[in-house]
Formats: C-alpha cells, structure tokens, sequence
C-alpha cells in the first residue's frame, strides 16, 4: 500500500538540511503529520589492499558521543557523479587515491526519516598521495585487516550503518 502525500512545508532549512512536515493520507483515509528531512547525496569507498586491509578513518561522532571505524564518505558536489565523489572523498579524508572504482553499494540509511542516498563504491587498490587534507575528519587513518571486520562491528567499534553494510557486502563477496 502507498501513502499519499498531500502537501509539503519546510520548517527549517539551511545548506545542509530541509527539515519539512508532510500531510499524508493513510490508505484508509486517514491524515497524518509526518517529518521529513531532505539532504543530499552521498559517496564513499571501501578500499582493500593486496594485503587484506581495508582504509578506515577513526572518529568521534559529536552526535551520539560515541568512536568508530568508518568508510571515507562525504556530500557529492553539484554536478558531480557519486563516483567522482567517492574518488575526491577518499583522497581528501585519507591521503590515498583508490584505484580504480567499481560500484558496490546504494543504500538508503534511513528512508522513513530522510532522502539520504549513499553510493559506496569498491577499490582494490590505492596510492599514497600525500597527508590527509581534511584533517578535521578523523582522529586517524588506518589499514584494518579485512579478517578482523566482524569481531570490530560485534565489539560496536564499527557501527554507522552504510560502513557495515558496505563491509559485510565486501565480506560476503571474497
């Protein structure tokens, strides 16, 4: 069954969000008030080496208070395809260019709250370019063992949502 959707009206925006309320029509008629949360899209990448390592930034999340492996992953500019994105992402937050990338992933994180997509993408290599540009990212970049993965996310040191969807495809893919 579908809701319809009635009508939208912002009650706050800014350069990163439009937070809205909808009216929407339940299919048995009824009307209810619904918050939403519009964003933009997102691009990031799981780059594994020839050893088995995979580039994980270390970092504090302000929000839940809380630290945790992640994927690099950011906004994708205006005109800019998510692959582009994942590329620019990864070289700015780690210091690495990834080689060649190949799609992985699109996930919705959570689609009953907000229009956030999130295209994650697979390297199987990666150069050092130089140090990290966006410092602020990050308390530190490292090369995890792929193999150590599970144990990481049991222990919760690895919890956003897309980095271990995004590592368990990987996982269940080798």
């Amino acid at each position: 069954m579908q809701w319809k959707v009635n009508s939208e009206r912002s009650l706050y925006r800014d350069q990163w969000v439009d937070v809205r309320v909808a009216d929407i029509e339940l299919p048995d008629g009824r009307h209810v008030d619904h918050r939403l949360i519009h964003t933009f899209t997102s691009a990031g990448a799981v780059v594994v080496n020839g050893g088995g390592r995979v580039l994980l930034l270390w970092r504090h999340r302000f929000i839940t208070n809380t630290w945790g492996y992640e994927i690099p992953i950011s906004r994708t500019l205006p005109g800019e395809a998510p692959v582009e994105a994942a590329a620019r992402t990864v070289q700015a937050e780690t210091g690495w260019n990834p080689g060649p990338l190949s799609a992985l992933l699109y996930v919705q994180p959570s689609a009953d709250l907000t229009t956030s997509q999130h295209h994650v993408f697979h390297a199987t290599r990666a150069s050092y370019v130089g140090p990290v540009v966006e410092g602020y990212e990050s308390e530190h970049v490292e090369w995890v063992r792929l193999d150590q993965v599970l144990d990481l996310i049991g222990k919760g040191q690895i919890v956003s949502g897309t980095t271990v969807a995004a590592l368990l495809l990987v996982l269940a893919r080798s």
